[in-house]
């Protein structure tokens, strides 16, 4: 009897680290598609005066990217594996285009150093969501609306152009990024532990699809803001 349980232990481990492998390869490639895509387009002189010669289509891009995460955290669950997948990989580009002036900006020395900046931090915040034991769902919950609040301040910003304003969201929304990392990565692994025995392979991938996405998106705003708060600019 001991020799079974602890066998179905084992096994319930393999089946938790298997998934959050999973999702971790997933945001790796998402990272991938998005750094390529951004490089890519901040060479090509044509596509940068296509997408940024017109003063709308950024924000058009914008709206797209958003609807996209929407509409693939409400429907996954009723869409084909292979549908989420590519709309997850599209986001990821899309993403990319949007994130292309960031190379005309700053240099690509303070890119890189910001980035593995990026990575230390989420790689800590991750850990310590994986780990501790302390419920983060309340917290959670208190920097979802913190992020609201940051969205609505960098609107209001766009209009103000107040370079200090934009220094105090930076440094607001890091925090708020690393927390929800935690918080993320927390949900990740209840949801690995959830998962049933006899789910489908196409169920876990749209499950790692959508843990992925979140860890993706914590990423990226944290490295926005940080890039925004450490990036040396071009001259």
């Amino acid at each position: 009897m001991n020799a079974n349980l602890s066998f179905q232990q084992t096994s319930a481990v393999t089946k938790v680290n298997a998934f959050i492998r999973s999702t971790y390869n997933w945001m790796a490639l998402g990272l991938v598609a998005t750094g390529l895509t951004s490089y890519y387009v901040s060479t090509s002189e044509p596509i940068l005066q296509m997408i940024f010669g017109n003063s709308m289509m950024p924000i058009v891009l914008m709206i797209a990217l958003v609807i996209l995460c929407g509409y693939l955290g409400a429907r996954v669950q009723k869409m084909q594996a292979s549908t989420a997948t590519g709309l997850y990989v599209t986001l990821t580009v899309l993403y990319g285009v949007c994130l292309a002036p960031i190379f005309l900006m700053y240099t690509q020395t303070s890119i890189a150093s910001t980035f593995f900046i990026c990575a230390a931090t989420f790689g800590s915040a991750s850990i310590y969501g994986m780990v501790t034991k302390k419920d983060l769902t309340g917290m959670g919950q208190f920097l979802m609306m913190g992020l609201m609040g940051i969205f609505i301040a960098m609107i209001v910003n766009m209009f103000i152009g107040s370079s200090g304003m934009q220094t105090i969201i930076s440094m607001i929304a890091v925090v708020i990024f690393t927390g929800l990392t935690a918080y993320d990565t927390q949900k990740l692994k209840s949801m690995a532990v959830s998962i049933p025995d006899n789910a489908s392979g196409a169920m876990v991938r749209k499950g790692a699809i959508m843990g992925a996405l979140s860890l993706y998106l914590d990423f990226m705003g944290l490295f926005v803001h940080l890039l925004s708060l450490l990036g040396v600019a071009r001259d």
